[in-house]
């Protein structure tokens, strides 16, 4: 089957490949190692955002509720690092366009998170889940009973057992003199820009209530950003995606500049030196490739789930050697 598409199939130039696929990811090589962890942790002091981490917040918070959905809530996982007595923020996974949401809850799409998880973790693998945060209609800035009763199950597996909680609203009326584009802090727990209004608290393990947890911003990139125009790709074939990384080694995921705009790439390294089973999957579907030297062969094994498509290429290519 393989040899048969490939022999018909264009050869698409190095420069055309090279644009295709390229990184919107830092390079792993260029990256620090990362720190060992704390070997003990104290009560959180302070949560800690990236600029970017903090925008993305505020302008996905703000396009919601213009879209046909704004009258539910959303949110977002957070990821990060957890030090001695702060966590610094570093990445944000959306609820994704197939959670389960409406004006009083909002249960995300663990499959896209988990696997949303996954891409940004092979370029920083100390991030960790550190908290969540979601939004409220009206004025209520501080987590619902219903919120307590879900987090108090959970933070315990956290490191530090302990966790941290943002409540977004819409309720903020600026001062006369305030500028609208600029936000502010009305108190140490809390980020204000036009009407929208994040509260930050922290929860631990036992605690019977959430207690105010300091804010503070320092530069910095939100690692998943570049997920989140992708995320109905990504939720789409998350769960056939997940099983080959369970089961494949090696697996590594770009956000891609694909002939119909971004695109979520794939590779599988291949046994020969210097060759690899690529994907391409967006909006319109999965596209194909197998890379050989500067030779990108398009091929399509014919199948609508991944995970099939994937080990028949793979089998195919085994015969051939």
């Amino acid at each position: 089957m393989l040899q048969a598409l490939v022999s018909t199939t264009n050869r698409l130039l190095s420069d055309l490949y090279r644009a295709w696929f390229r990184k919107h990811f830092p390079a792993p090589e260029t990256l620090e190692p990362p720190p060992a962890a704390p070997r003990r942790y104290e009560r959180l002091e302070r949560v800690v955002l990236t600029d970017e981490v903090s925008r993305t917040f505020f302008e996905e918070y703000h396009a919601h509720r213009a879209s046909n959905r704004g009258e539910e809530e959303t949110g977002w996982v957070l990821l990060g690092v957890r030090e001695v007595n702060e966590a610094l923020v570093l990445a944000t996974l959306p609820a994704g366009t197939e959670r389960n949401a409406g004006v009083a809850h909002v249960w995300f799409n663990s499959e896209g998170q988990a696997l949303g998880s996954r891409v940004v973790r092979q370029w920083d693998r100390r991030l960790t889940m550190i908290g969540v945060v979601h939004t409220h209609p009206g004025s209520l800035r501080h987590p619902s009973d219903g919120d307590y009763q879900g987090d108090s199950q959970w933070v315990g597996r956290l490191r530090g057992s302990e966790g941290i909680f943002g409540i977004g609203t819409a309720d903020v009326r600026p001062p006369r003199a305030a500028v609208s584009t600029v936000a502010h802090q009305p108190a140490p727990h809390m980020q204000c820009l036009g009407e929208l209004c994040f509260s930050w608290y922290a929860l631990g393990e036992g605690d019977r209530h959430y207690r105010p947890l300091e804010v503070a911003l320092t530069l910095g990139p939100d690692l998943a950003r570049p997920l989140h125009d992708l995320w109905p790709v990504l939720e789409t074939y998350a769960e056939q995606l997940d099983r080959l990384c369970r089961q494949q080694a090696r697996v590594s995921f770009e956000v891609v500049q694909g002939p119909s705009g971004p695109a979520v790439g794939v590779s599988f390294p291949l046994a020969a030196e210097g060759e690899q089973l690529r994907l391409m999957l967006d909006k319109k579907g999965v596209t194909y490739f197998v890379l050989r030297g500067d030779d990108l062969l398009s091929v399509d094994p014919e199948q609508e789930r991944v995970d099939r498509g994937v080990y028949l290429l793979l089998a195919e290519l085994a015969g051939q050697s």
